[in-house]
């Protein structure tokens, strides 16, 4: 995945260029892409992509462990109806299906940044363009807080981890 990701970004620092601006005792430095057509194309169609696919599996998986869940739970409850297990399996994943619409949600002013093509036009306007640059950091820095923290399992396994890594730091200290 991320040999997949590097390989579909190499071409952004390749036709990326500083450009250095005097004007009126200002220095200012830009930061200036000049894209050909086709990678124009290119780029956006991965931008979608890495903004579309991520979606997709993290639905699905969830989609998956709630019906696999059910069959076995089936098997096991055979008094009860297929139906009402699966509401009670929904309900007990409710987080992992919410999640990929939370992150998409939080993706979309990123999508949106990425596809204006705006220049800023004096230094009263760098909020606007600097706000939007972290409002699209939000996604990644909530995926700890919307999968991991409300699945019990998940949970667990991160614990696990940390008193690992707490207990190897030990023996090394």
């Amino acid at each position: 995945m991320v040999l997949f990701i590097i390989s579909t970004n190499v071409h952004d620092p390749i036709y990326r260029s500083l450009f250095i601006e005097n004007n009126d005792g200002q220095k200012r430095i830009w930061c200036i892409v000049e894209y050909s057509y086709a990678i124009r194309i290119f780029n956006s169609i991965m931008t979608i992509s890495h903004f579309i696919f991520p979606f997709i599996i993290n639905f699905i998986s969830a989609l998956l462990i709630i019906i696999i869940s059910t069959r076995q739970q089936a098997k096991v409850r055979t008094q009860q109806t297929y139906k009402k297990i699966l509401n009670e399996e929904i309900q007990k994943h409710r987080s992992l299906l919410i999640g990929p619409f939370v992150l998409i949600i939080l993706g979309i002013p990123r999508l949106i940044i990425s596809f204006a093509s705006g220049c800023m036009k004096s230094a009263n306007d760098s909020w606007l363009f600097l706000s939007g640059y972290y409002i699209s950091l939000i996604p990644p820095l909530l995926t700890f807080v919307i999968f991991i923290l409300p699945s019990t399992v998940y949970k667990q396994e991160f614990d696990k981890a940390i008193n690992h890594y707490k207990s190897i730091l030990k023996r090394l200290l």
